[in-house]
């Protein structure tokens, strides 16, 4: 049996989990969560993946590092200094060492998009390797304000259940750490783990299109294809637990 440990994204914390946890640890497996520091501004990536260390157990199961959304950044340091088995982005970034996020898809922003973010852009022969690629965030997303209760319901849990959505509104964190878009990834090399990447076919936050690419391109594997919206644990945890347990394990 494996340990998962459970990464949630932004806005959101360890709750976020409550419904798939009872689905894998049905199956024997165990679980951790624990909140990550968003409401920090000066949170660091490396802060991030402090705080999953200081969460993990100690023991000899498997250790399977689920990373939602924004977790896609963290869970690669987690995994560069501490063993793990697997790491599965779930509907995720993924991040590319040396870079920020933003940097990867800036040229896909205006000027005035660029100067409202107080971004400068790096020299072009740095990032001309994404130009490739799909845009990661779905266009429906773009501008929209997170801390937005209304937003939240349109592009976050617009596939949930309205009792589960008016609970995750209730429990949802403001984000104030924003370095998983403007901080350089600290990672010389992603680790040499096994990598899983699953999207969710209606996300309407990162593309689906990118998601498919990203994780050939970036991961070397072909991505799992899940219905539904951004938060499968939230709207469909049954259907997310089956495929952590019977498609993500390490045999």
């Amino acid at each position: 049996m494996s340990l998962f440990c459970l990464v949630h994204g932004a806005f959101q914390g360890a709750w976020c989990w409550d419904l798939l946890i009872p689905y894998l640890e049905a199956q024997g497996h165990k679980t951790v969560a624990m909140d990550l520091p968003i409401e920090d501004a000066s949170a660091s990536l490396s802060q991030f993946a402090d705080v999953i260390l200081q969460a993990l157990p100690k023991t000899d199961d498997d250790i399977v590092l689920v990373g939602h959304s924004m977790a896609g950044t963290v869970i690669p340091l987690v995994a560069e200094a501490h063993r793990v088995s697997q790491l599965v982005f779930l509907t995720a970034l993924i991040p590319y060492p040396g870079i920020s996020t933003i940097d990867q898809f800036c040229h896909h922003l205006d000027n005035d998009s660029l100067k409202s973010l107080n971004y400068e852009p790096k020299q072009s022969h740095q990032l001309e390797q994404f130009y490739d690629e799909p845009y990661m965030f779905n266009p429906v997303s773009a501008g929209k304000n997170f801390s937005d209760e209304a937003v939240l319901m349109e592009v976050f849990y617009q596939d949930c259940q309205p009792d589960i959505m008016r609970w995750a509104l209730s429990k949802r964190r403001l984000q104030q750490s924003m370095a998983y878009i403007f901080e350089a990834n600290p990672l010389q090399a992603l680790p040499n783990v096994d990598c899983k990447y699953i999207f969710c076919t209606d996300d309407l936050i990162i593309s689906p299109a990118w998601s498919r690419y990203a994780a050939r391109k970036r991961l070397g594997i072909e991505a799992i294809e899940l219905p539904g919206g951004h938060c499968p644990h939230l709207s469909r945890p049954h259907d997310l637990a089956s495929i952590l347990t019977n498609h993500c394990l390490v045999e």
